[in-house]
């Protein structure tokens, strides 16, 4: 006996020496999608009847072809159960979704490319330059009908501010008309041509105004700072605290460096000079006690994996206290551009 043959003794009855018959006829192309369709026992039972192929008359096969064909034929006076069947058949062979669009008429998505268009297949950096003059809820549509990776992608390059009120519109968004986004594809693929053909390129304005800032003396920097804020005290707060980092504090005497120790809370030091570099850890380590400063060593060394947006806090929180106590005649903040004597 064959590895792959049933257990000798069990027979497999009329059915299934008729159904291997039928499968024999029909030919391998046929037969192979066919067994696709049966479950473990019924396979098991076709290859039972198989078996018992092997010592019936060579007659057994058209005679099975022929029931087959006019057991086929009296189908017809049960239409429905046969469509419940064939549906049934269809659902295992190919999925619920295939079935539904076939028996039921309904259509398949359409895809990306087919209602938005060249928007559909823009870089996410030229996606994203387009995008960023639009409503929310415009932003919202597009994002959802692209696929997640693209999707993403275009996120990613929008500011930062605004993701939080983009996810929270692609979050309610159920369903939408392919018209509409067609319209909207074929309004946003009009702005896309002209920022390819303009070679158009993001520049972070806001980085490169800082830059230019430190390089200028403090005096000169509080002027120009203090004359945005009389228009936007946003930016000019947000440019105050981004003049004058946490690893400025290099720049600044022991003294102060002292004075800002007395202020700052232990754990938030903690925390920020566990990412701190090598050359400002040492710092203020320099300018506490010796056994302040193997206590706080000790700590950093005994915390584990952090957050770097937690890190990131703690150094801004610092800063900020530096830049009060600057403002406060207590220390002195001294940037690269100041000329010292």
């Amino acid at each position: 006996m064959a590895d792959n043959d049933p257990p000798e003794g069990e027979t497999a009855g009329p059915g299934a020496r008729r159904a291997a018959a039928v499968l024999l006829g029909l030919g391998s192309d046929l037969a192979v999608n066919i067994f696709r369709l049966l479950n473990p026992e019924e396979v098991r039972l076709v290859a039972l009847g198989a078996r018992e192929l092997r010592k019936a008359p060579s007659s057994t096969v058209p005679e099975a072809l022929r029931s087959f064909i006019e057991a086929s034929g009296r189908v017809g006076s049960e239409n429905s159960m046969g469509d419940d069947m064939l549906r049934e058949m269809a659902e295992r062979a190919l999925g619920s979704d295939a079935v539904r669009r076939a028996f039921d008429g309904v259509q398949a998505p359409a895809a990306p490319d087919e209602v938005l268009g060249p928007i559909a297949e823009a870089d996410p950096e030229s996606l994203a330059m387009v995008l960023v003059r639009e409503q929310p809820q415009t932003i919202a549509l597009v994002l959802s009908a692209l696929a997640p990776d693209r999707a993403a992608g275009a996120l990613e390059k929008l500011p930062p501010e605004m993701h939080a009120n983009i996810l929270r519109r692609m979050a309610s968004i159920e369903s939408v008309a392919p018209e509409v986004l067609k319209e909207v594809g074929h309004a946003l693929a009009v702005e896309l041509r002209v920022v390819i053909a303009g070679g158009m390129r993001r520049i972070d304005g806001r980085s490169a105004a800082l830059e230019m800032l430190r390089r200028s003396p403090s005096a000169q920097q509080g002027e120009v700072v203090a004359e945005i804020e009389k228009d936007d005290p946003a930016l000019a707060n947000d440019l105050r605290l981004k003049l004058f980092t946490f690893e400025d504090l290099r720049n600044v005497t022991d003294r102060d460096l002292q004075t800002v120790l007395k202020e700052v809370d232990g754990a938030r030091l903690t925390l920020a000079l566990k990412g701190a570099s090598p050359a400002l850890r040492d710092k203020f380590l320099r300018c506490m006690s010796q056994r302040a400063a193997q206590l706080l060593s000790d700590d950093i060394a005994a915390m584990g994996a952090v957050r770097l947006t937690q890190v990131e806090e703690a150094h801004a929180e610092i800063a900020k206290l530096a830049l009060e106590l600057s403002g406060q005649g207590r220390i002195t903040i001294v940037r690269a551009a100041d000329k010292m004597v």
